[in-house]
């Protein structure tokens, strides 16, 4: 029996290239600030450093709210029925 302690890679994976906010480890970094992070519209749940997804591109506006993403993989979903995100943001 193995102990494969490593994460099945998604385009939301939670390594520390995809989220800032989370070290190689997977481990969520607490001392980064609180008013900087918010979680995903698409993979709720997931948080995003407000900074890091705007400095990659990984942001849209949708009826003057701003909406960060976890991971490229997010922004097309997003944009296929943003209102639905939105929604569920609410």
């Amino acid at each position: 029996m193995t102990n494969d302690s490593h994460a099945h890679a998604s385009c939301c994976s939670t390594s520390s290239a995809a989220n800032p906010a989370v070290d190689a480890e997977g481990r969520e970094n607490l001392l980064s600030g609180s008013d900087d992070m918010t979680t995903c519209p698409v993979m709720v749940g997931s948080r995003v450093s407000k900074t890091a997804a705007e400095a990659a591109g990984l942001f849209r506006d949708y009826r003057g709210q701003r909406y960060w993403f976890c991971c490229a993989g997010c922004g097309p979903a997003f944009d296929a029925d943003p209102a639905k995100y939105a929604a569920a943001m609410a």
